[in-house]
């Protein structure tokens, strides 16, 4: 194999995504009265498509996204309250990730992994593709 030239075309980048997959989370949620004040276990994870505008030109820290603040909005906003339901708890995370300049698309995905020994989960996705 021989070496790569700066001269040789490079394949453009078309989309930019950043992921946080199954991050643990205890929260108080669920609406059936063996739920409620006893925090149940729950996998979030967030795919967030970036715009160009966010490409870092130098490999430096500063310009990085910084992942240490998705996990702890999500933690936050996760045990801030107590939730009726999973819905309402990732449409808060949609909302507030969504909400950061650069964010293009974005998906965020809820699963309760402990509710059925005979389901791996059950859960809740909002996308904002079709």
């Amino acid at each position: 194999m021989s070496d790569l030239s700066d001269d040789l075309p490079r394949l453009p980048i078309r989309s930019r995504k950043i992921s946080l997959v199954n991050l643990e989370v205890m929260a108080d949620i669920g609406f059936h009265e063996h739920e409620v004040g006893k925090p149940q276990r729950l996998l979030i994870s967030v795919d967030i498509w970036l715009d160009d505008a966010t490409d870092p030109v130098v490999d430096e820290r500063e310009a990085a996204w910084d992942y240490d603040f998705i996990r702890s909005e999500i933690l936050r906003i996760a045990t801030a309250r107590r939730f009726n339901l999973q819905e309402t708890l990732v449409r808060e995370i949609f909302d507030r990730i969504g909400s950061v300049v650069g964010v293009n698309a974005l998906t965020v995905r809820s699963r309760k992994p402990d509710i059925y020994a005979d389901a791996e989960a059950v859960g809740i996705e909002f996308s904002s593709f079709e």
